[in-house]
């Protein structure tokens, strides 16, 4: 759970340095309604960038920032709704784009929901500890970028093979930055980092993303709360929302599904993985390119007992997507069937993962044979700015892209998909997924049997208990910026 217990020596440590720093701490409610924050911080944000190194950004961990680099205000939901020119259904596939936030992906969000209670509690003391961001690429880029506005030292944890965009910034972004063996799929590796370095050193205070429940609950309420907006704005009188489809990850944004079912109880939950590493369809094990999703074991958070169904993608469709969405060869193919100019401007939204959501969110609906009434939600994480040296890399693997090979890709993996790999889950199926815990967390990271045993059959008031802590902790982050005291002076 979150543990609200205040330590009151070390919060008025915290409490200076944040008043120092010029720091506000946003709320869950500003979060999800930005219209909350007072006009005269509005006014000073109009001279940050996005990605500034600044305090105020803090106030930006929102899915509703003017989607501009520079001095933005707030609007409405970033998405985009992906025609069936590209997808081939006749169900209406929108997605949120993580895009505009700080870093240019939601992570930052559900770093804040992490760090957050900590640091209004007086449990992470920022003039001691350092936040520690286990990550298999973007959670770890959120961390040290919150790290950093809230002025407390990071230690960025990621695979080597994550792209050089990555550690380019983080270089100069985070205190620490560690690259542990292997790709995406190597989490262990990334665990067993943090065990030693809690063996090693006494002042670090560790993030893990697969099992920080604050995680699940930035996107339960703030991610949440966004689709639910998006959906009011497109259902109109006749429509139906069938459902959201999201890669399994850290299961963070899986939180998103659990708040809107509670809305749609008839509506799925889909979560997704590579299919050359199947954990959640065959308990199985591997590598690939989908970068920012971890695998081989169940994360923590993951409430299997609500997911619905599991679907692979293959990593080569999304390689060959990436480049189809982004090469000027694979644009004109695009413009050729129909795809306006307008929508071929807005495809480098899509990263890799994001490439990934698409493909699946259209599995969903072919395996659901869903109508012009359906809507389906899904998320793009980040955009192709962070994986431009990938395309490099393709181009001196594969050759130079051309109209043949864009049509070639174009038939192949988005008119001709198919619903192989794709497992509707019974109960059994989520017991089988929810027993896989058993593995990486009581065996070897040393959780509580019985607290794995109430995430199933305490059901739903195990997750219920999370989803309340909402309140309480934005009436621990208001009684924070009150004794910080900036608010007041404004």
């Amino acid at each position: 759970m979150i543990d609200l217990t205040v330590n009151k020596e070390q919060l008025e440590r915290t409490v200076t340095r944040a008043r120092e720093r010029g720091i506000i701490a946003p709320t869950f409610a500003q979060m999800k309604d930005p219209n909350k924050i007072p006009e005269k911080i509005k006014e000073q944000m109009k001279d940050v960038g996005l990605w500034d190194l600044h305090p105020l950004n803090l106030l930006r961990i929102t899915w509703k920032n003017e989607p501009v680099k520079q001095g933005g205000g707030f609007d409405g939901v970033n998405y985009v709704e992906i025609p069936s020119e590209i997808t081939g259904m006749k169900a209406r596939i929108i997605a949120l784009v993580g895009k505009w936030f700080p870093t240019g992906t939601h992570k930052v969000g559900a770093t804040y929901g992490c760090l957050a209670p900590r640091l209004v509690t007086g449990q992470f003391d920022p003039t001691f500890h350092k936040a520690v961001w286990p990550s298999t690429g973007n959670y770890c880029r959120g961390g040290a970028y919150n790290s950093n506005l809230l002025a407390c030292d990071s230690i960025a944890i990621l695979p080597e093979e994550m792209s050089q965009e990555r550690f380019e910034w983080l270089s100069k972004v985070a205190g620490e930055v560690i690259a542990t063996p292997g790709c995406e799929s190597n989490v262990w590796e990334i665990f067993q980092k943090c065990i030693e370095l809690q063996a090693t050193r006494d002042n670090i205070m560790i993030f893990n993303q697969f099992d920080e429940f604050g995680n699940h609950l930035w996107h339960y309420e703030v991610t949440g709360h966004a689709m639910e907006e998006v959906l009011q704005s497109e259902l109109g009188s006749d429509g139906r929302y069938a459902g959201v489809v999201l890669t399994s990850g850290s299961s963070g944004t899986m939180g998103s599904g659990d708040y809107l079912k509670e809305l749609y109880p008839a509506s799925k939950l889909v979560v997704s993985e590579a299919l050359q590493c199947p954990t959640l369809l065959e308990n199985g094990f591997g590598g690939h390119r989908i970068e920012g999703i971890g695998d081989k074991h169940v994360p923590w958070i993951h409430n299997a007992r609500n997911t619905d169904m599991v679907t692979g993608i293959d990593d080569e469709d999304c390689m060959s997507l990436i480049r189809l969405f982004n090469d000027p060869a694979g644009q004109a193919f695009l413009r050729s069937q129909g795809v306006s100019d307008a929508l071929i401007e807005q495809l480098p939204l899509l990263g890799i993962s994001s490439v990934a959501n698409l493909l699946s969110a259209m599995k969903f609906a072919k395996y659901y044979e869903l109508t012009e009434k359906d809507v389906v939600l899904t998320v793009f994480t980040d955009s192709m700015e962070l994986y431009q040296t990938r395309l490099v890399e393709l181009e001196e693997e594969k050759g130079a892209y051309n109209e043949m090979q864009a049509a070639i890709d174009y038939n192949r993996y988005l008119m001709g998909i198919k619903t192989d790999n794709t497992l509707e889950l019974r109960y059994r199926d989520r017991k089988r997924i929810h027993n896989l815990k058993y593995y990486t967390w009581i065996e070897q990271m040393g959780k509580s049997v019985d607290e794995l045993d109430a995430q199933w059959y305490d059901y739903p008031g195990y997750w219920e208990r999370i989803h309340k802590l909402v309140e309480p902790i934005d009436e621990l982050i208001e009684a924070f910026n009150d004794k910080v005291g900036l608010l007041n002076e404004l």
